[in-house]
């Protein structure tokens, strides 16, 4: 599965906030600081779709609010 995904970091909590446009948007409760929010990503995806974190990764965006994910496994 690929997801195109709008990323918030610093957010309350983390939580998927509907739609950005074509993307969809996700508030995450880490900081954008030192990959935390990539990590925070990562694990958030793993949770909701019931796949180990090895099994998630950000093919691009590493660096912006907009990524691409690829989920292997859901």
């Amino acid at each position: 599965m690929i997801l195109d995904i709008h990323v918030q970091p610093g957010a309350k909590r983390s939580e998927f906030a509907g739609q950005h446009g074509e993307r969809i948007k996700i508030r995450l409760a880490a900081p954008a600081v030192d990959n935390k929010a990539n990590e925070a990503l990562i694990e958030f995806l793993a949770d909701h779709y019931g796949v180990p974190r090895r099994n998630v990764r950000i093919a691009s965006g590493l660096k912006s609010r907009q990524k691409r994910v690829v989920i292997d496994g859901a």
